[in-house]
């Protein structure tokens, strides 16, 4: 065996020190990298598509074609607007429901016109004298103001008069100092009178009340429209013949039968009176939230708590009279679909 000593190292030797030395020696801060490989969903253009047939070029560059496939397309489009329009219109809104004669008098509190008056006021004593009793509303104006009936505000016109009626003696009277005749004090008087008549009168409408005038208004009529005291007399009610039903005027041998509780006083409290209250209420809170208070979170929650709790009165009147009449005139009075009551309503 060779040996070298420390002063005479081959050359082999000392290549291989170089090298470790040059590997274990910190690479410098500018160093090359490889160029990265860009990654894409698209094909080259060197990818190889396939060719079109003469056939499929033809029918490509054919006007014919190309007319047939346009008209296609626009009968397409015009069938997806019809059936669109037809599914909006079958759809009800969950909150407004569908537009009725009986929810558009909610925004002035009148009554209906003649031929679109409710049920019960219809029947009420019968057909002819229902229709008489609509025709004196509205002539009369239909409600008032303060709960003001048409008795009362003649009473105060003519009280208003009595009370700024001079006597008879002074109209009469020739005053020389005065700058009127008799016939023009007269006249004057009568003027005065007939305008504090119409500034009573306008005081008096609704239509120059608040929304909170209207409220009250449309409770009244809400309660006299669906109250039972009023829908017992026409419409018949669907329950067990051991439960008791109040009725306005039951005879005491009616009463026997079909156990009947004589009602005491108008009926506020049933499924039908309280929905229609509801109904006015979420329509004029709807109307403000569309138009002016559109950053109103407050009385957005408001909007949902009334729906959700008529959709809860909904599902009570429908369990309870089992589609019957008076679920019936309650749904097409006031416009509510099965998206009023059914499922899951969010605003």
């Amino acid at each position: 065996m060779q040996r070298y000593s420390r002063g005479k190292q081959p050359a082999q030797l000392l290549g291989i020190e170089t090298c470790i030395f040059e590997c274990l020696r910190a690479q410098p801060a500018t160093s090359t990298r490889l160029p990265s490989r860009t990654f894409t969903t698209t094909p080259s253009a060197s990818a190889s598509t396939p060719a079109l047939t003469p056939r499929q070029l033809l029918r490509k560059h054919d006007p014919y074609a190309i007319a047939q496939a346009k008209a296609r397309k626009a009968a397409n489009l015009d069938r997806r607007r019809v059936l669109q329009a037809e599914r909006a219109a079958s759809v009800t809104d969950p909150v407004r429901g569908t537009e009725t004669p009986f929810l558009r008098s909610f925004d002035t509190a009148s009554p209906l016109p003649e031929g679109e008056q409710s049920l019960s006021t219809r029947l009420r004593v019968g057909h002819e004298e229902g229709d008489q009793a609509v025709a004196e509303t509205l002539s009369e104006g239909g409600k008032r103001n303060f709960f003001l009936s048409a008795d009362e505000l003649q009473h105060s016109i003519e009280h208003s008069k009595a009370l700024s009626t001079p006597p008879a003696e002074y109209l009469d009277q020739d005053d020389p100092t005065s700058e009127f005749t008799t016939q023009q004090r007269r006249q004057r008087l009568a003027d005065q009178q007939a305008t504090a008549e119409e500034a009573l009168g306008r005081i008096a409408s609704l239509s120059l009340g608040n929304s909170q005038d209207r409220a009250k208004v449309n409770i009244q009529r809400c309660i006299a429209t669906f109250g039972r005291h009023e829908t017992d007399k026409v419409l018949t009610r669907v329950s067990h013949p051991s439960v008791s039903i109040a009725v306005a005027d039951a005879s005491p041998e009616r009463a026997a039968q079909q156990h009947i509780i004589p009602r005491i006083g108008p009926d506020t409290g049933s499924s039908e009176v309280q929905i229609a209250i509801l109904t006015a209420k979420i329509r004029t809170l709807a109307d403000f939230l569309q138009t002016r208070g559109t950053t109103d979170k407050m009385n957005k929650r408001n909007l949902r708590l009334l729906v959700h709790r008529r959709q809860k009165h909904l599902r009570y009147l429908r369990r309870e009279d089992r589609g019957g009449s008076r679920w019936q005139y309650c749904t097409e009075m006031l416009g509510l679909g099965a998206e009023s009551w059914k499922g899951e309503i969010s605003l």
